[in-house]
């Protein structure tokens, strides 16, 4: 089990906004791949939530940037679980270019974890705690 995911990919340049540089939404689509990527990894594709009637809500995103990315950049997205509550997660980002080590941005998204069909926060399963290792702030990327 991979406690911390990576996706990697190429700055295409249809993400290039008036500034030169990958515009700043881009980011939370990468977030969400990442997060999808990750948690399909360690077995909870939609689709398992789906069957439980279960989901993943967002209730918050933050981003910090550091420095721009431009088209044809290789970057590395790195995601992990910083925490478990009864009805809410934080995942955590780091968007890092490869080539020179330079962290682009750091991120985090707060799920609050929902009935499919009545929207309303339920508890989170022991079953999909145990799939996630929770990493810790020293053990952060």
């Amino acid at each position: 089990m991979a406690a911390i995911g990576r996706v990697e990919l190429v700055v295409p340049p249809s993400v290039i906004d008036v500034n030169g540089h990958v515009n700043n939404v881009q980011y939370v689509h990468w977030m969400q791949e990442a997060a999808m990527t990750h948690s399909t990894s360690l077995g909870w594709p939609p689709e398992r939530y789906l069957a439980l009637g279960r989901t993943w809500i967002i209730r918050s995103h933050a981003i910090e940037y550091f420095h721009s990315a431009y088209a044809g950049d290789a970057l590395a997205v790195l995601t992990w679980v910083a925490d478990f509550h009864k009805i809410r997660s934080l995942r955590k980002y780091r968007f890092l270019r490869p080539a020179d080590g330079v962290v682009l941005a750091a991120a985090s998204t707060q799920f609050i974890f929902c009935d499919l069909h009545t929207g309303k926060p339920v508890s989170i399963p022991r079953e999909v705690q145990e799939a996630y290792t929770v990493v810790g702030p020293d053990d952060e990327p």
